[in-house]
Parts: structure tokens; C-alpha cells; sequence
């Protein structure tokens, strides 16, 4: 697993495959000490409770994730960690980890929805799996020879230091569509100015 942080919270009208489905909205997630990223499209209600959390505001009545917080609390559980489980047909899946009475529960999750309870909560670590990394994971490390990823088959690299290339299978590709159209849709030059 590789941990990571929400670099920035995004809006995607570039991609119109995203913006047809409701989801104009990138959580780009960055892992840590790596120049590695993950974008996650999310809905607009989700995106909303997201950028409250990252400017630390505080909405006038509770959000959702707040009630679960404070119900969390009420009966002496914590959350240990969120992490970005899988990536099936253009779905992610996440996991809330919980901690029980000194035993580790993991509940199914959006991944928004994990963000969102992470960021409530405060300093929950958010991992993303290896698996998921290599299917979705995109390099933007150009000072060290990596260009962006055009070739459709390249999805990163395995870590900062290992610079082979992963090879996804065509299905996986295909699967990944929306993705490959808001990468290629990036201005590298204007990245990481505008965080929300």
C-alpha cells in the first residue's frame, strides 16, 4: 500500500465522458514522498463536503460526515485509516478502517465519501493499494526524464525509485477511458497553481 494525501480538489469540465455522468469533480490524491498522483471523479455533493473540510470551514448545520463523526465518537470507536481498496470498471472502492474495541473492522465505502470522513476526522491516513496504483497511477515527475503519459499502456511507474513501466492489459485501457481523456487533457504547466 502506498499512503497518500489529497493534493488538491479539481473540477473536470475539460472531460465531457465525466461531466455526462455528473461527476465533473477530481479529488487528485498525491502519494506521499513520491511525485505520483491519483485522480478520483466524485459527484458534486461529495466534492462540496470535500472543499468545506480542505478550506476548514465548518458548514451551519451538520454534514453528513459529521453526524457519522459524532455518532462514531459517541459509542468509543476510531477510525484508523481509509483506504483506496480497488478499481473495477471505472469504479473505485474504498475502505474505512475502524478501530473496535482493539480490533480492526473495515467498512465498504465510496471513496468521496472515505475522503470526506478522513478529512472530519482529521490526520486518518489514506492509503492506496498497489493494485490500484498501477492501474490508475500517473507520473508527473518531469525532472527526473518522466514525461506525462500519452502512451495508453503506461500506467507509472512502480515507485519513485523503480522507473519500469507497468503494462495494463487493452480491457483495462478501455475500462480506464475517462481517465485517459482528463490526462491527456491536463496542462502540465499549470499544474498544482490552482488547489481549491
Amino acid at each position: 500500500m502506498f499512503e497518500m494525501t489529497i493534493d488538491s480538489l479539481r473540477v473536470g469540465m475539460m472531460n465531457p465522458k465525466a461531466a455526462q455522468h455528473g461527476t465533473p469533480y477530481v479529488v487528485l490524491l498525491k502519494e506521499k514522498n513520491a511525485e505520483r498522483f491519483l485522480p478520483i471523479f466524485i459527484g458534486p455533493a461529495e466534492a462540496n463536503a470535500i472543499a468545506i473540510k480542505l478550506r476548514g470551514e465548518q458548514a451551519p448545520r451538520p454534514m453528513t460526515h459529521d453526524l457519522v463523526r459524532a455518532i462514531v465518537e459517541c459509542v468509543g470507536v476510531t477510525v484508523d485509516s481509509v483506504v483506496v481498496s480497488d478499481l473495477r470498471n471505472d469504479t473505485f472502492f474504498a475502505k474505512v478502517v475502524l478501530n473496535v474495541n482493539g480490533e480492526q473492522v473495515e467498512i465498504d465505502s465510496r471513496p468521496s465519501d472515505a475522503f470526506a470522513l478522513a478529512l472530519t476526522f482529521g490526520g486518518v491516513p489514506i492509503f492506496a493499494e498497489k493494485d490500484v496504483m498501477e492501474k490508475a497511477g500517473i507520473s508527473l515527475s518531469h525532472g527526473e526524464g518522466e514525461s506525462f503519459p500519452s502512451d495508453s499502456h503506461y500506467a507509472g511507474p512502480e515507485s519513485s525509485t523503480d522507473r519500469k513501466r507497468s503494462k495494463v492489459s487493452d480491457e483495462e485501457m478501455g475500462k480506464l477511458s475517462a481517465f485517459s481523456e482528463f490526462l491527456n487533457s491536463l496542462d502540465l504547466d499549470d499544474f498544482g497553481k490552482h488547489k481549491s
